[in-house]
């Protein structure tokens, strides 16, 4: 079952009735679905799509050169271009008769291994554009390549592309189509452990329930995630060993740059090149209170929801999986999944309200959503507000949000209240978030308030 990428496949689908020459660059994290998205959009049309291999010049140019004789001919053929401009300009006439998709997938591993193929597909580009209805998508998962050796300023493809689009995890609206008829409960728990990566959404048994998909996957020696946020990095970085080390202090709790710095035992400045390239590939964020930017404030948290998961509960316990002790293991990481979702429980919350703006029914027109922190000075201490957002310097709304099994009781809005009122907003709107729903004397003050929005959980989420 295919599903989401609404937004991309249209996108493609008016690329392609264009019926001119098209050049669209799809580019996102490994597993994301990419290829998935591709495929889907191709079907029955007229294509020739070939993935690049991680191999050499001689290898992936014998591969093309077959997907490009097995289209035109009918039949496979031991035959091979004598360079990739042969090969790409025998597609580009092709397209000259018939509207065509060439989809080059991972082109990133063509292209260091056929150091002049991104000028050559310059040049065949300017002297084809008029003439051919080719529809030309370059693909890869290594985003720095990507971005800085197609999209950017001095690459020899830049200005060439009629459209990009970075393919992102989805969000749990998407999840829960996925995951379809499971409990409500369920859906979150499962976007806690995996996030919103269709690859790793494909390993979870919506027939089984959350205890034993996680034994059966992180907690399972042979299976596919068992390893992969290693295996990931592994593919992604040079110093794995490192990037694991910085991972894993973030997940133990350390989050500004002093701790993570002396947790792994490397200088901040090494500590800060790495952590942006783990930002960079969506794995770790970097967060400030929200209107603010003061570098000394920032702290870093684990973006991607699998690789929090992971390093969380499974590092740690890797001697006991591998000795088969899973019961054992899951027996420590259940007490400590309620408190686990809480960031989650945020991160759903969020995209709750985002879904209510794009509606129109959200009372705060916000341009962004965030986590502040900071002093509360008549209680002389640190204090958090989960969600804020502003309309403008008038205008603003504040969230709660609570993953508990107890009923939100009134002591947590009269919080929200009291932090509101730390900024100097005349129209605030105040939401709480909760997985169990409101005591009554929430409820009645809230109501009475008037500005105020109770939100429980199985009302967010979707069938």
């Amino acid at each position: 079952m295919f599903i989401g990428r609404e937004r991309e496949r249209k996108a493609l689908e008016n690329l392609y009735r264009s019926d001119k020459f098209e050049f669209a660059v799809i580019y996102g994290r490994r597993r994301v679905g990419k290829s998935a998205l591709i495929n889907q959009f191709i079907g029955n049309r007229k294509a020739i799509y070939f993935m690049g291999v991680e191999s050499n010049e001689k290898q992936n140019l014998e591969n093309f050169s077959k997907s490009i004789l097995e289209y035109s001919n009918g039949i496979e053929t031991e035959s091979t271009f004598p360079s990739f401009q042969a090969a790409l300009e025998y597609v580009f006439r092709l397209a000259e008769k018939e509207r065509l998709i060439l989809a080059m997938d991972e082109y990133p591993y063509v292209a260091r291994s056929s150091k002049s193929l991104a000028s050559t597909l310059q040049l065949l580009i300017d002297k084809y554009h008029q003439s051919s209805k080719l529809m030309l998508i370059l693909c890869g998962s290594s985003m720095s390549y990507m971005e800085d050796q197609v999209l950017a300023y001095k690459a020899p493809l830049y200005g060439r592309r009629t459209a990009q689009m970075k393919i992102m995890p989805f969000d749990f609206g998407e999840v829960c189509r996925y995951f379809g008829y499971m409990p409500g409960e369920d859906k979150a728990l499962l976007y806690g452990i995996v996030g919103g990566t269709p690859q790793y959404l494909l390993q979870m048994d919506s027939e089984k329930t959350v205890e034993e998909n996680i034994k059966d996957t992180f907690l399972n020696p042979v299976s596919f995630l068992y390893e992969e946020p290693i295996n990931l990095l592994k593919q992604e970085v040079r110093e794995p060993s490192v990037y694991t080390a910085i991972i894993a202090a973030i997940a133990g709790g350390a989050s500004r740059m002093s701790e993570i710095s002396t947790k792994v035992g490397e200088e901040t400045s090494v500590c800060t090149a790495y952590l942006k390239n783990l930002v960079s590939l969506g794995i770790v964020q970097r967060e400030t209170p929200y209107g603010e930017t003061a570098s000394r404030k920032t702290i870093y948290a684990i973006e991607d929801n699998m690789f929090r998961f992971w390093y969380r509960f499974v590092l740690g316990n890797n001697s006991l999986i591998a000795r088969g002790a899973t019961d054992l293991v899951y027996k420590r990481i259940e007490p400590h999944l309620s408190e686990y979702m809480g960031k989650v429980f945020e991160e759903i919350c969020k995209q709750f309200l985002w879904r209510q703006l794009l509606n129109g029914e959200c009372p705060v027109e916000f341009s962004s959503l965030g986590r502040w922190w900071g002093t509360d000075p008549s209680a002389k201490c640190q204090v958090e507000i989960d969600i804020m957002g502003e309309q403008d310097k008038d205008t603003a709304l504040f969230g709660e949000c609570k993953w508990t099994n107890e009923k939100v009781d009134l002591n947590i809005l009269e919080t929200l209240i009291r932090r509101s009122r730390l900024f100097h907003y005349k129209d605030t709107h105040l939401y709480l978030f909760s997985k169990s729903g409101f005591t009554k004397a929430c409820m009645d003050t809230g109501a009475k308030m008037g500005n105020v929005t109770l939100v429980e959980y199985k009302d967010m989420v979707s069938s």
